[in-house]
């Protein structure tokens, strides 16, 4: 249960960062809304699956998620450049993540 909680709350940080990029600067109140439980969201899922998981693997995967979330949302929602480098360096991430998964 712990691993699909922080999948789950790592698909929230993507979210949470999004809507940050979103409210400008906190000026806009659906954005920050959104944020704000967004990140309570994704924190209590990371706080949840780290009494069960080592810290260091729960935390690189929650962030290694999150980050190829909102790179993957920028690219594809919000018109972000997709070069092949920048591809390589997500795939490199994702490799990284599942190498953690499997050497748990």
């Amino acid at each position: 249960m712990a691993w699909v909680v922080l999948v789950i709350s790592g698909l929230f940080e993507t979210v949470w960062a999004v809507a940050l990029a979103e409210s400008k600067g906190f000026t806009r109140p659906i954005p920050v809304t959104i944020w704000a439980v967004g990140m309570v969201v994704s924190m209590a899922g990371l706080a949840y699956a780290l009494r069960e998981l080592p810290v260091g693997t729960g935390y690189v995967i929650w962030v290694g998620i999150g980050a190829v979330g909102t790179a993957a949302y920028g690219m594809v929602v919000l018109g972000e450049p997709v070069t092949a480098l920048r591809l390589l360096c997500l795939t490199l991430i994702v490799g990284g993540v599942v190498g953690l998964k499997l050497l748990h």
